[in-house]
């Protein structure tokens, strides 16, 4: 006799007493009576990963995440005990965990709360799936405030908001959407002046809740895999974020024309009108870049194809597109079209490269091409497979960037919108189910596509961009906020996502300017170029079915505005490709939320609207129609108004002056910013002398500047120029002393000052410690500047 039972659902599960401890170099590792364990590595003195079994067995030490490269390492680690607990403590912080069911308090040396878990670690059986809901609650101090999450469409500040984490194609998304193209499960928590961040590397289904549930409660929990983060200790917020962006890898700097102004349209074809494109840019004297090609230059939409008709001879094009100075981008998407007449399918298939369900047949799904199949991009042979299909469109025909699109993995009429979950992959041989490899899909697209477009571009440096993306994916492409539409509420969701993209270590980072659905204004097209030409990747992109988007479509006024703040990016190309360099090589955001500037200032822990661009320009756009200006916040200090040079004093909200053909940019006093003169495209000319813009101070400041040859490897081998720059002024002089490490030799041959503020008119000069006529120095009283040699050491000039 059979005897029907139903499985007992036991809910949640928790640690229950230690019962043992052992140190092992850097890690400690915890043992319960029910065969929990934990265990802590002390990845640095101020970061520490938390590691939990719950029947004692850990799966593989695998991450997409985490930077091989990454240094770590501590000073100082001591591990004590008493009767309730066991103690961590390194040179900076200190690590409580109670002898009775695990939970964890992490202290400041002073014992003042950093966190502490509320439940703390916790689980539910799948019965479902197998494996476990893992679950983490952590108790949240009064004033405490939460950022970061990467590209989630709301507030900055995410108090009081929930969150999931699933890589969705979400067309004309809206504001708090939960789900969109990338997921990043990263924040930082603030309180009482001290912050720390929390990366949670698991990379199913994620889910946050910053005290939405439970006013005073944040969690985080997966629908699968390991309950697996990292704690990281600040306590400034940019230390956090530096931390971070060092633990998940950081990008190689792209060369400086990927730095310039983008178009891009779905579509522009045939080649006639992208050639007519192109001189309108030139004939219009509007600085350009790099033009896009959309799924219609494919033939039937198959990857890796021309349709000959729209573009017979596309290396041709290409080629004079690069004489005029455009560089041409293509899309690539993963379905691959289910075609026996298609070399890539037919080859794809011989190897077993696709993607395959549970019973083994191979995933279809429709996308554009109809009917396709999806590589398993977490099998490394089918990375390396993809990369050498580059060799053709890069190698050969002459593609100088490639831009992945549809990677969530997007899958059209489906419920859901992507691939079943019983598809399985090879997840670089830790194989899974599509759970936990949907979220990291798109990011191993634009990893391969990374090492193809390196490969086939080389000497010169690779350009490629994602719309899905996980944490780690910085290293391998730029991205941007995906289908956005043309409304003031999505300008304002463009600044909040650049902002905590920055600091969630994905700073090369832009928007569909002027909105990829409907048709924006001309109004709304000038305010978000004004925006857009402030974030690091710079593209007006658009769904042709809803008009033309291109600056002149909107009429004289809007194209001579937009080409003015255009030409504004340009001339601040070497302030934003040293910005580049200090992300780079340093882990520094080059966008700035104001709460990361200025933490301790507790009016910045909600504002958003405002940023630092670099560090040194307030930028604050303009997000409503109609609006002649607004109300904006100045941090501490002074600020000059970057238009008439008139100064505030900081640290607190004022009115400023907008009209439509300006907007809100003030410089912190002390600045000294580069500028190139303007050029139509990165390189259109051999420049000899760049300004140099010194917003006075009475006091002391510092700037660099960072030169090499825009592109190529050379800078990897040292050769590159870092100018050093230091300001002294005082009520009647000024200093400026500048040290150059010389090792790549430019084509600058002068430096021309242009002072800001400066309380006294120039009498006389001073350089290399020599008396030299202001004449000879090109003095130009009205501007207050003086042309010096590219390598002079000090300049001192005396009112």
């Amino acid at each position: 006799m059979i005897t029907n039972t139903e499985l007992e659902k036991k809910g949640n599960l928790f640690p229950k007493k230690m019962v043992s401890y052992e140190q092992d170099g850097d890690s400690i590792s915890f043992v319960c009576e029910n065969n929990v364990h934990l265990i802590i590595t002390i990845v640095r003195d101020s970061m520490l990963r938390f590691r939990y079994a719950t029947h004692g067995i850990f799966q593989d030490d695998f991450s997409y995440a985490i930077d091989e490269d990454q240094s770590h390492g501590y000073s100082v680690l001591e591990v004590l005990e008493d009767d309730e607990a066991v103690w961590i403590v390194t040179n900076q912080i200190k690590c409580r965990v109670l002898r009775s069911d695990l939970r964890i308090g992490i202290y400041d040396l002073d014992d003042n709360t950093i966190l502490e878990d509320e439940i703390g670690f916790h689980w539910e059986e799948s019965f479902e799936f197998g494996g476990n809901y893992v679950k983490m609650s952590k108790n949240t101090v009064d004033g405490e405030n939460f950022y970061g999450m990467g590209d989630k469409p709301t507030s900055f500040n995410l108090k009081g908001k929930r969150f999931s984490n699933w890589n969705t194609d979400q067309y004309a998304f809206s504001k708090d959407t939960s789900e969109l193209y990338k997921t990043i499960p990263f924040y930082i928590g603030l309180h009482h002046a001290k912050a720390y961040g929390i990366f949670f590397d698991n990379s199913f289904k994620t889910h946050f809740d910053f005290c939405h549930e439970r006013r005073n409660i944040t969690s985080f929990w997966a629908d699968g895999g390991e309950m697996n983060y990292y704690f990281i200790y600040g306590p400034k917020i940019s230390e956090v974020v530096t931390k971070y962006t060092n633990l998940t890898g950081r990008p190689e700097l792209p060369p400086m024309w990927a730095l310039g102004y983008h178009q891009s349209k779905w579509s522009y074809y045939p080649e006639d009108k992208v050639r007519d494109l192109a001189k309108s840019f030139r004939d219009n004297k509007f600085p350009c870049d790099a033009l896009y090609l959309d799924i219609d230059y494919m033939e039937g939409f198959r990857c890796f194809t021309w349709n000959k008709k729209y573009f017979p001879k596309p290396k041709n094009m290409i080629q004079d597109l690069e004489e005029d100075g455009f560089k041409t981008i293509a899309i690539i998407d993963p379905g691959i079209k289910i075609d026996e007449e298609y070399e890539i399918y037919k080859d794809g298939l011989d190897k077993d490269y696709f993607c395959r369900r549970a019973d083994g047949p191979l995933m279809r799904g429709k996308v554009w091409p109809g009917n396709c199949v999806f590589p398993d991009f977490t099998n490394p042979e089918v990375r390396e497979w993809w990369a050498e299909l580059y060799k053709t469109i890069i190698g050969e025909t002459g593609i100088k960037g490639i831009w992945n699109d549809m990677n969530e993995p997007a899958v059209m009429e489906v419920p859901g919108k992507t691939f079943p979950l019983d598809v399985r992959h090879n997840y670089d041989g830790n194989h899974c189910s599509h759970r936990k490899a949907h979220n990291i899909y798109g990011m191993q697209m634009a990893r391969a596509t990374y090492e193809g477009v390196k490969k086939y571009m080389f000497p010169k440096r690779p350009f490629t961009i994602t719309r899905a993306s996980y944490s780690g994916g910085q290293r391998f492409s730029s991205t941007w906020t995906g289908d956005n539409l043309a409304s003031w509420e999505h300008l304002w969701l463009a600044n909040m996502q650049i902002q905590r993209l920055g600091i969630s270590g994905f700073s090369y980072a832009g928007t569909d300017i002027g909105g990829f659905a409907d048709q924006p204004s001309g109004e709304l097209f000038a305010r978000w170029i004004q925006l857009g030409v402030f974030h690091p990747f710079c593209r007006v992109h658009s769904s042709g079915d809803h008009g033309e988007q291109e600056p002149w479509y909107f009429g004289e006024e809007i194209l001579d505005i937009t080409r003015k703040f255009v030409e504004l990016r340009y001339q601040l190309l070497p302030y934003l490709y040293t910005a580049f360099y200090q992300y780079c090589e340093e882990n520094i955001p080059i966008i700035k939320p104001l709460v990361y500037y200025a933490q301790e200032d507790i009016q910045t822990h909600y504002r958003a609207d405002e940023f630092i661009f670099g560090d040194s320009i307030l930028v604050c756009p303009i997000q409503e129609p109609n609006a002649h200006g607004r109300r904006m916040y100045f941090p501490q200090g002074r600020w000059y108004n970057f238009w008439n040079d008139a100064i505030i004093e900081g640290g607190k909200e004022l009115w400023v002056d907008a009209p439509l053909d300006s907007m809100p940019i003030f410089v912190k006093e002390g600045a000294m910013i580069p500028k190139y003169p303007v050029q139509q495209y990165v390189d259109e000319k051999e420049i000899d002398e760049i300004s140099l813009d010194i917003y006075y101070k009475n006091g002391l400041d510092n700037a660099m500047l960072y030169e090499d040859s825009h592109d190529g490897y050379d800078y990897k081998m040292g050769i590159f120029n870092i100018r050093s720059f230091k300001f002294t002024g005082k009520v009647q002089e000024a200093f400026i002393q500048q040290h150059n490490t010389d090792a790549y030799n430019s084509n600058l041959k002068r430096i021309k000052i242009i002072f800001h503020g400066l309380p006294f008119e120039i009498k006389s000069a001073k350089v290399n410690n020599e008396e030299t006529d202001l004449q000879n120095l090109q003095y130009n009283k009205e501007e207050s500047s003086i042309v010096l040699p590219e390598n002079f050491a000090d300049l001192h000039i005396v009112g």
